[in-house]
């Protein structure tokens, strides 16, 4: 059976040539026409499945084929109808991932057919075409990640700290999915019934197939949804380790350049960064961007030059006992390797000194303040702590949605520490109070937090509040434990890198033919890029920046 969304939940159709769903010239057409194959197909066949792996990108010469997603009722709906001249595909078709809707055509078809390797030259060679594509794909994405579009249903508690951890983690790694809140929906109870689920097993995700994943970790639901597949059998020209800005840089630069490129993260694209709600002092974006749009952005950008991106897959350890190639132990027996390697990793959130505080994250305390953590303290009043630029844009943010924010330093105030115009909107803000010489000293409550206690150092004063919710920017710590001793490090644990590591780091043997290049570490062809270098000022344009300079040096490298 299919049934059409209601008109609050479906993406929709466009006839006016929209970024999302536009119309392509003859000539667009004809160019397409050159790499494709001709494909015909009857009423209510599919083009492809939901879960397919490279699937291919269909330009509709007669006929419509439906875009639908399965509800987990066994019903499906139509999310949009793409007719005469339209195309189908978003961001998936360039990453190689599962795709989350299925195409069914409507009444006889016939389609160009281009597979998603040839797809990626495409975008590569014609920038006009490029432009209308990836622009659509990316509008498509977050349509659906807007709506709750996706492939899997999520049913857990706002109140649970594993519920929180795979909604962040499909999040960050733009999975549309649907969640329904068990404190909240009043269809829960008989979803949880007819899916055979107790409460004591939630969170589960739930996939359109049915399969059913209980308190599943993020291992789990990367495996599920292909995220993180590594080709262990390959020597990549580039591993990159981390993307963040400056992974994700050296990863456009170089694919760009033609070299073949591995990115690999912990977590998901985009780093501390895409945690950052909006960033307007980044080059280009007057109106200001959020961390994990320019993360979105620059991770399609990636894919579009051909480079491979797995996350979560984090790096484990480093074998640098081989002269030729390095290789990186990525865990479930798996190794990538390459012949050079840009350090991206970044930073670990330093976490408070406080007994509860584990217990309490993604339950209250907060590292991050986009979108979802601000639905989750709407109307209440919340604590920032930190007087750097990320509490800064994470205090602006969170005033639009809370009933007040406190912003606590322990310092004397914030100019030595956050950007002038962060300054000005916090101090023109009518809902948001700085508290100087002030620190968080304890933190109380049962499933959640609930109460916050707060230390003025200035007058010895300790004052209980009743706030649930409580972002903390309180710093970061190198994330370097991975590196096993290889490459040389400063007292703090960054990676040193260049003129600044010291003569006795340097094996004489390893560097007879010149010195470590601006970004270079101790081992040759290893080098270091963004807030994990020492030095580094810790800032996203300077990030990018020192990502994309690292390919000049790689070529350099590779070269000798």
């Amino acid at each position: 059976m299919t049934k059409p969304l209601s008109p609050a939940d479906a993406v929709p159709e466009s006839d006016d040539g929209s970024s999302a769903f536009p119309y392509l010239t003859d000539a667009q057409i004809d160019q397409i026409a050159k790499i494709a194959n001709e494909r015909t197909f009857a009423d209510g066949e599919a083009l492809w499945e939901i879960g397919d792996r490279n699937a291919s990108f269909y330009v509709i010469r007669n006929g419509a084929v439906d875009i639908r997603q399965r509800l987990h009722d066994g019903d499906c709906v139509t999310i949009v109808q793409h007719k005469e001249r339209g195309f189908t595909g978003d961001v998936d078709l360039l990453s190689g991932k599962s795709a989350v809707v299925e195409g069914r055509a409507h009444g006889a078809v016939s389609a160009l057919e281009v597979c998603p390797e040839r797809l990626r030259r495409l975008v590569v060679a014609d920038s006009g075409l490029s432009d209308v594509i990836l622009t659509a794909f990316f509008a498509r994405r977050q349509a659906l990640l807007a709506a709750g579009l996706g492939n899997l249903m999520l049913l857990g508690s706002r109140y649970s700290q594993n519920t929180f951890r795979i909604r962040e983690f499909l999040e960050r790694n733009s999975r549309p999915f649907r969640w329904v809140d068990l404190d909240a929906d009043e269809d829960a109870a008989a979803l949880l019934e007819g899916f055979g689920v107790a409460i004591e097993d939630t969170p589960v995700v739930v996939s359109a197939d049915g399969d059913i994943y209980r308190n599943p970790g993020i291992e789990d639901m990367a495996r599920c949804l292909g995220l993180s597949a590594v080709n262990d059998d390959r020597i990549h020209d580039v591993i990159v380790v981390g993307a963040g800005p400056a992974g994700l840089a050296a990863s456009v630069y170089a694919a760009s350049e033609g070299l073949d490129v591995v990115a690999l993260d912990a977590v998901a694209p985009g780093g501390q960064a895409s945690t950052s709600s909006k960033i307007e002092n980044y080059l280009g974006f007057p109106t200001g961007i959020s961390g994990r749009e320019l993360a979105q952005r620059a991770q399609v950008q990636a894919e579009k030059f051909g480079a491979a991106l797995s996350a979560p897959r984090g790096a484990l350890s480093l074998d640098c006992s081989c002269p030729n190639t390095y290789k990186i132990d990525v865990g479930d027996g798996e190794s990538v390797r390459g012949r050079a390697v840009v350090i991206a990793s970044g930073a670990q959130y330093r976490r408070l000194p406080l007994a509860q505080a584990e217990r309490f994250e993604g339950q209250g305390v907060y590292f991050g303040a986009t979108a979802m953590e601000a639905r989750l303290c709407a109307g209440e009043e919340v604590i920032v702590i930190g007087g750097g630029n990320s509490a800064g844009q994470a205090a602006v943010y969170l005033s639009g949605h809370a009933k007040h924010v406190h912003v606590m330093v322990r310092s004397e105030g914030l100019e030595r520490t956050m950007s002038k115009y962060l300054i000005d909107r916090i101090d023109a803000l009518g809902n948001t109070t700085l508290h100087t010489y002030t620190e968080v000293s304890n933190i109380f409550g049962e499933d959640r937090l609930e109460r916050i206690e707060t230390h003025c150092k200035k007058t010895g004063e300790k004052t209980l509040r009743d706030i649930r919710n409580l972002f903390v920017f309180i710093g970061a710590a190198p994330n370097t434990d991975w590196l096993n001793g290889c490459v040389a490090l400063d007292e703090k644990g960054f990676v040193i890198t260049g003129r600044d590591i010291p003569e006795s780091e340097l094996d004489a043997e390893k560097w007879l033919d010149h010195r470590p290049s601006l970004l270079e570490t101790s081992l040759p062809r290893i080098f270091a890029a963004g807030d994990i270098r020492s030095g580094s000022t810790k800032r996203v344009a300077s990030a990018v920046g020192e990502g994309s300079i690292s390919v000049q040096f790689i070529h350099q490298a590779l070269a000798r």
